[in-house]
């Protein structure tokens, strides 16, 4: 038997009597109920995420009724609702409504915005937005904390600029993954490394050769979309110094490496101090936002824990560990090794929405293969961090198109047609397992 099958079987599904095409039929039913609703309906606003994941979840628990009863159903769903990592993601979309509704009340987006007006020619938005959060997420570190201090700028510059605001919002939720596959304090740089066993810094060295050129060409591709623009900037308005403040602190804190968590309260506290200062809040009508911000993000929360339950019940029922074993079945040369390693985690990704997770999950397994197969370390770790930050910058259901969606007020899907940086990341990164670069490590 080999180490693959071996690693395989010590970590099998604790249900391992249903077929995997129908453990993974749930995730086709919500894709189903929502994707092809939408499409005969031309309008993705029309049917409701969490009606899709309600209909998808009552269908993974009938399929799993020949071998469960309702309450281990009730209690398996409950256990992925209440995962540590979802309730911290809640947590953070609680913060970000209030923060983002207390910005917005102030007047702290149209002040930033103005900003951006006055310090970047208008051709050069789009690249200047990309750029941002490329910088940001690689400071910080992680791609919802980029999202949450751009995207309502970005919001804010298309609506004074005439311009699609889920393409703007696109811009910035594809430069927030560079930072997410990059940073060495990313959960995903992290959990790649420890999972290979290398170091961050030539894990580094790897992957920038191939985030790098692929930032660099969509950020080429912005230049030239600027500069043959025919958009005419709006004049640039008042530009409140002081209302910009929890913005650069919010940025400052989290490039110093304080929690998002953390940025997030500082960042609704200044956000009410400076408002009561210059007028634009009393404490009663800051509270008032505090509250309109959190339940601004009530569909958010629930979408959250609908997707963590309904995947917890994919993966019990072995439909995760079902692509494992078929993906790594047929594995022939350094090649088809490297491909196997990179499905293994955006197929992962795909079952749980969570690029930490996937990497976690399939990373021993992607280490037996490249004991198996003489791969590099180096490069196996760079190549499950691209692959999870990949598919979680595109899928529908994943926590940071879902908040940039609800910060920006559009749908998750008119963003993914503006994902520029995630397509060309993908493009790259298979060039790398094609061509064998960078050549030392492959």
């Amino acid at each position: 038997m080999t180490p693959i099958e071996t690693h395989f079987d010590r970590d099998r599904a604790t249900s391992n009597k249903m077929n995997g095409w129908l453990a993974l039929s749930p995730l086709f039913v919500f894709l189903g109920v929502y994707l092809v609703t939408s499409i005969v309906v031309n309008d993705f606003y029309s049917v409701p995420v969490t009606a899709a994941f309600v209909i998808a979840t009552v269908y993974a628990m009938l399929i799993t009724r020949r071998y469960e009863k309702l309450d281990r159903m009730l209690d398996i769903f409950s256990e992925g609702a209440s995962n540590r990592n979802v309730l911290i993601m809640i947590w953070i979309f609680v913060l970000a409504g209030a923060f983002a509704t207390t910005s917005k009340e102030m007047g702290a987006i149209d002040a930033t915005v103005n900003f951006a007006l006055w310090a970047l020619p208008g051709n050069l938005i789009y690249a200047g937005l990309f750029f941002a959060a490329c910088f940001i997420s690689m400071a910080i570190g992680t791609s919802v904390g980029t999202i949450v201090a751009l995207v309502p700028i970005a919001a804010g510059l298309s609506e004074q600029l005439g311009i699609s605001a889920a393409f703007t919002t696109a811009i910035i939720v594809g430069g927030s993954f560079f930072g997410d596959n990059l940073s060495f304090i990313s959960d995903t740089t992290i959990a790649a490394t420890q999972t290979q066993g290398c170091s961050m810094r030539d894990k580094f060295r790897v992957n920038i050769a191939i985030a790098g050129p692929a930032a660099l060409i969509v950020g080429g591709i912005y230049v030239y979309m600027g500069l043959s623009s025919t958009s005419v900037v709006p004049e640039v308005g008042t530009i409140e110094w002081m209302k910009i403040v929890p913005y650069l602190l919010a940025i400052g804190l989290a490039l110093g490496g304080m929690n998002v968590i953390g940025v997030l309260c500082v960042g609704v506290i200044a956000n009410g101090v400076i408002g009561i200062i210059a007028g634009d809040f009393t404490w009663v009508s800051w509270l008032a936002a505090v509250g309109d911000g959190i339940k601004g993000m009530g569909e958010l929360i629930i979408v959250t824990m609908l997707a963590g339950g309904l995947l917890e019940l994919v993966r019990y029922n072995g439909g995760l560990n079902f692509i494992i074993k078929a993906l790594t079945r047929r594995v022939k040369g350094k090649r088809g090794a490297e491909f196997a390693v990179a499905s293994l985690a955006a197929v992962a990704n795909l079952c749980t929405a969570n690029n930490t997770i996937s990497i976690l999950t399939t990373g021993p397994i992607a280490r037996d293969i490249s004991k198996s197969y003489g791969l590099d370390s180096r490069k196996t770790a760079s190549l499950l961090d691209t692959a999870s930050c990949l598919v979680q910058g595109i899928i529908p259901y994943g926590a940071q198109l879902l908040m940039a969606s609800t910060l920006a007020g559009v749908s998750a899907f008119s963003i993914i047609g503006g994902l520029y940086y995630p397509l060309a990341l993908g493009v790259v990164a298979v060039a790398s397992i094609l061509f064998r670069f960078p050549r030392k490590y492959s």
